[in-house]
């Protein structure tokens, strides 16, 4: 399957109300995930959305989550796009070249949940996020 390249937006504690929206205008399956279940987030962010995905029966992905602590949020900074997949090397690929000349705030590495994933801004100012999943199916 090739990597899926979308939208990925950051919302200040109403994600789960916005994915659900989102959900009711283009339809499809929504996951969402809170940081409680993920273990370590304090009480505070325990019923916030860590991460949620809604795939459209049109083809769309959207992904969603709650600021998590100590990102500020702010409106206009609240979005990044998002490459995921099983294809490793062209996902690194993407990763290199998107992190070449740009800042990186999270290093493409193995997390908690057990794919690899980084963060970076690139040259041009655009917040990339790039998701491999490593996951035995």
């Amino acid at each position: 399957m090739a990597p899926l390249l979308n939208p990925y937006l950051n919302f200040d504690g109403n994600a789960r109300q916005a994915m659900e929206y989102y959900k009711e205008v283009f339809g499809g399956e929504l996951n969402m995930h809170t940081f409680g279940e993920a273990g370590g987030a304090g009480e505070e962010f325990a019923d916030k959305i860590m991460h949620g995905m809604l795939t459209t029966p049109d083809g769309f992905t959207i992904m969603g989550s709650d600021a998590p602590p100590g990102m500020e949020y702010a409106s206009g900074n609240n979005f990044a796009v998002s490459l995921s997949g099983e294809e490793e090397d062209t996902l690194r690929r993407y990763w290199e070249k998107l992190s070449d000349g740009g800042q990186v705030s999270v290093p493409l590495e193995r997390q908690m949940w057990g794919d690899v994933f980084g963060m970076c801004t690139d040259r041009y100012g655009v917040p990339w996020m790039v998701n491999i999943n490593t996951r035995e199916g």
